[in-house]
């Protein structure tokens, strides 16, 4: 294993930093659940942490004396397994055996290991330093995190992923790039499970470090060089009455409010990608302008790709509602949507509407797009823009609109109300509809070539760097029942930057 110089590749937890020194009163401790009985034995913080190293490349463990309390030593080796993670007794009499077991379990590691450990602890410190580990002391009052040559220093918990990003880049140099992320945990926790996060470097020369709003930004911000960010996440209010051009225009929590000041005053940080970037896929109505240009687009065999037709509403009960609907070319049953995508509580509050005179007692937030619902076979087609890279993946999706009607017949044809995130219209017992993937036979429709065009269309319209568009392909279900039709039209929405 490699010395103090080199750069993290194991992390060891010692008990004294995240156990509390006595039982916590947790906002879940009425609960009977095993994790709330062991967040009242823990530091605030350690869930966090352990969070943020489960899935960072660095192998992390957990360790403990052979004097604590078996009730204790039962959370830490729960805890472990919670996180999968190792548990290691560290018996300060027998330091040899303790690094000859960790060696076992984690073998080439590619670096040194990181011990964080109370600073009641003194008397273990020379015998690991020693042994080539680097100590990092936490609690030590009235000091910043810093280091010295052979022990680092830190306040809190949550700044050890910083701490570790700051000696990698030590050791390194200027041949690692590291960009700080930020949104919210769930978001994360789906990306940092697929890999997408590792804190150690990866073989091209990347390194992540989770940025948090509950420490200074400024100190964060120093040692990155590319911020990624999901800034919908931090949107408090979005004002449609002005111009979305204008960061004016939404209010974002204050550490957002906070980044944005930085970036502005420091114009040489990479930024995936600039806010004011953002601003038109937070309207449905002005994405919906943006791709009526996608019907230049035409591929071999006269297939076509398009946005949907859409009518904005400011009043379900304005005069002139069913002639406006013609003259846009919306039959029913028609999706209506909030005009403001995503960043506030009911932006995904959407119903599928089979009459026109139910327009009238719709509860979707208002201003509104309504747009055509076509049949697409309960079959989506996902794609995601990675730079230059497109990818996509076959999705289940609400049903045609026979079926549809069928669900809301049984309620007198009355509009199916939902929330996009949560649930969508389905049909029982239909091996089409529902969560999950299609069937991968569907995939052989779609034309690759048109899509990745209108992908490369769609980046240098927005100027995104990352973002998603979902595709059902409406002529399918006609194509099955007549195959002399040789035109295929693609039906387009947009989402925003790291859609999951």
């Amino acid at each position: 294993m490699a010395g103090v110089g080199g750069v993290v590749g194991g992390v060891i937890l010692d008990e004294s930093v995240l156990l509390a020194s006595q039982q916590l009163q947790h906002p879940d401790s009425s609960s009977s659940s095993h994790s709330s009985s062991n967040c009242a034995f823990f530091q605030p913080d350690a869930h966090f942490l352990l969070r943020k190293l489960r899935h960072s490349n660095i192998p992390t463990g957990i360790s403990y004396g052979p004097g604590l309390e078996a009730h204790k030593v039962s959370i830490l080796k729960e805890v472990a397994t919670q996180y999968s993670i190792h548990c290691f007794i560290l018996d300060a009499s027998s330091i040899d055996d303790t690094t000859r077991e960790v060696e076992l379990a984690w073998r080439n590691i590619g670096g040194c290991i990181l011990y964080l450990v109370s600073n009641k602890k003194r008397d273990i410190y020379p015998k690991l330093s020693k042994c080539g580990w680097l100590i990092t002391i936490l609690n030590v009052e009235g000091s910043s995190a810093c280091e010295n040559s052979s022990m680092v220093y830190i306040n809190k918990l949550q700044e050890l992923p910083l701490t570790i990003c700051h000696i990698n880049r030590k050791a390194i140099g200027n041949s690692v790039v590291t960009v700080g992320y930020i949104m919210k945990p769930s978001r994360e926790e789906d990306f940092a499970k697929r890999g997408a996060f590792p804190m150690y470097p990866t073989q091209d020369g990347l390194m992540f470090v989770p940025l948090t709003f509950e420490l200074p930004l400024s100190p964060q911000l120093q040692e990155v060089d590319v911020v990624l960010h999901k800034a919908t996440d931090e949107i408090i209010s979005i004002d449609l009455n002005s111009s979305l051009q204008s960061s004016n225009t939404i209010t974002y929590s204050r550490g957002m409010q906070e980044l944005q000041r930085y970036m502005e005053h420091h114009l040489d940080l990479c930024v995936i990608d600039p806010l004011n970037y953002i601003y038109p896929v937070l309207d449905r109505l002005k994405i919906q302008q943006i791709l009526l240009g996608l019907e230049d687009l035409k591929t071999r065999g006269c297939r076509a790709i398009r946005g949907p037709n859409f009518l904005k509403v400011d009043d379900f009960n304005q005069a002139g509602l069913i002639q406006s609907l013609s003259e846009t070319k919306l039959a029913l049953p028609s999706i209506v949507k909030p005009q403001v995508a995503c960043g506030v509580a009911d932006s995904h509050s959407m119903a599928i509407v089979f009459r026109v005179e139910d327009f009238k007692e719709l509860t979707v937030p208002l201003p509104a797009i309504i747009q055509e619902y076509v049949d697409h076979s309960s079959t989506l087609y996902k794609f995601y823009v990675l730079g230059e890279k497109v990818y996509h993946a076959v999705k289940n999706s609400t049903p045609n609109a026979d079926t549809l009607m069928k669900l809301s017949g049984s309620n007198e044809l009355k509009p199916l109300v939902f929330d996009s995130l949560k649930s969508l219209p389905t049909a029982k017992g239909n091996p089409n509809s529902g969560d999950g993937n299609s069937s991968k036979d569907t995939d052989h429709c779609i034309d690759l070539e048109l899509v990745t065009s209108a992908a490369n269309w769609l980046m240098r319209k927005l100027e995104l760097t990352i973002f998603g568009f979902d595709v059902v392909d409406y002529a399918w279900e006609k194509e099955k029942q007549n195959r002399t039709m040789r035109t295929t039209v693609w039906f387009v929405t947009t989402r925003t930057s790291l859609s999951i």
